[in-house]
């Protein structure tokens, strides 16, 4: 018997952190049986990058591909979740013992999990990856790549160039993962951004589960 899934996605709902400048995140019921409905209606507004979500090229590659076109299989199928010790970022020479190869994909476990962190206020620091780390990382043509917080760069002047060199590697970015409690060690990996038409970013669902040796 195979074991059970993990859900490692964020739940979505209003007031909770998102980031810096995007407009808050609200859900609201617009239709309430017994109240004025026979049926219940919710509104959703939020940003494309709000919670748990992908970045497509497009995000930061002006003629990027957007995420209704990502290959079905550059999210599904076995994962490697590795836990990093650095409390800053994730850099080559804490990567180069796992020898990570082409077509892998890879989610990281920092110090972010250690911290509920949808629960708490936008975090300015946080545990991310160096433009060192995405550029090993593209040199070794994986997949895609997960990470534990709002993005995969830290908040300033390195976001664009290790956005542009993981999505320009042919990377799929997959941000705001929940992987406290979760083990490091070799999962099946399910995740689908929502099909958005020429979409940035769009919200997924993300679970996985141990693989049996």
């Amino acid at each position: 018997m195979k074991s059970a899934w993990i859900d490692i996605t964020v739940p979505i709902r209003t007031g909770m952190v998102h980031w810096a400048g995007d407009p808050p995140v609200e859900v609201s019921r617009r239709l309430s049986i017994g109240v004025d409905s026979d049926f219940n209606i919710s509104f959703l507004s939020m940003s494309s990058h709000t919670g748990t979500h992908m970045d497509s090229p497009l995000h930061f590659i002006r003629r990027g591909e957007g995420l209704e076109r990502m290959p079905l299989d550059a999210t599904m199928g076995p994962a490697r979740v590795i836990e990093i010790t650095d409390r800053v970022s994730i850099k080559p020479d804490e990567l180069e013992p796992y020898g990570i190869e082409p077509g892998q994909r890879v989610l990281f476990k920092t110090e972010n999990s250690a911290r509920y962190w949808p629960d708490l206020p936008f975090q300015e620091e946080y545990v991310h990856i160096s433009v060192e780390g995405a550029r090993y990382l593209a040199e070794r043509r994986i997949s895609c790549v997960g990470v534990d917080y709002l993005s995969v760069a830290a908040l300033g002047v390195e976001a664009t160039e290790v956005h542009v060199t993981l999505l320009g590697a042919g990377i799929w970015i997959i941000e705001g993962l929940c992987l406290a409690g979760v083990q490091p060690g070799d999962y099946e990996l399910a995740c689908l951004p929502l099909p958005l038409q020429d979409a940035d970013g769009a919200p997924a669902r993300a679970i996985i589960r141990p693989m049996r040796r």
